[in-house]
């Protein structure tokens, strides 16, 4: 049994990382094996995630001393055995590992509730976390929308130019002929 002073020191923890984090997973674990989690937690670390198993009572007591929006609606689902994943950067890397694992025949961990930006996503929006693109992606797709006009604009000019050319030379050609 841990003393008052090692939970303590494990709820300072969790409010560091809740606090550093731009988004938390909580997943069901029940019925996974050792190895299972495992195998898990190396796929979540491999993306620069970490993936950690906590006491309920703990995690409540981290959320309340948290400021931040959608956390006390997390309190609620903190039952059952939960493994937590404290994310920073892509806020879909966590869905899209479960929704690989869950296509692989394999249904643990239930995911029950994500916190990203203060919006809470229930166990249904898997899909449409998943979905989601990387900051990166949705950057890239803004510079690639802001420079297709200017390359359209480009182009219809040099091509405009090419034919008004085309045209002089043709109607010049013309008048040397005659």
């Amino acid at each position: 049994m841990p003393t008052l002073a090692e939970k303590k020191a494990v709820v300072e923890n969790l409010v560091e990382e809740i606090n550093e984090s731009d988004g938390i997973y909580v997943t069901d674990y029940t019925g996974m094996s050792v190895a299972e989690m495992n195998e898990l937690r190396s796929q979540f670390t491999e993306k620069g995630i970490t993936f950690k198993i906590s006491r309920n009572t703990l995690f409540r007591r981290a959320l309340d001393e948290v400021d931040g929006e959608g956390f006390d609606d997390l309190k609620e689902h903190m039952v059952e055995q939960n493994a937590v994943a404290f994310i920073s950067g892509d806020p879909s890397l966590p869905a899209k590992i479960l929704k690989n694992r869950q296509k692989g025949k394999q249904e643990k961990p239930a995911f029950k509730v994500a916190v990203i930006d203060g919006v809470i996503y229930e166990s249904d929006q898997l899909d449409n976390l998943a979905a989601m693109k990387s900051k990166e992606e949705v950057i890239g797709d803004i510079v690639g929308l802001l420079l297709s006009p200017a390359s359209n604009v480009v182009s219809a000019l040099q091509s405009q130019g090419s034919n008004l050319a085309g045209a002089i030379k043709t109607i010049a050609d013309k008048e040397e002929d005659s």
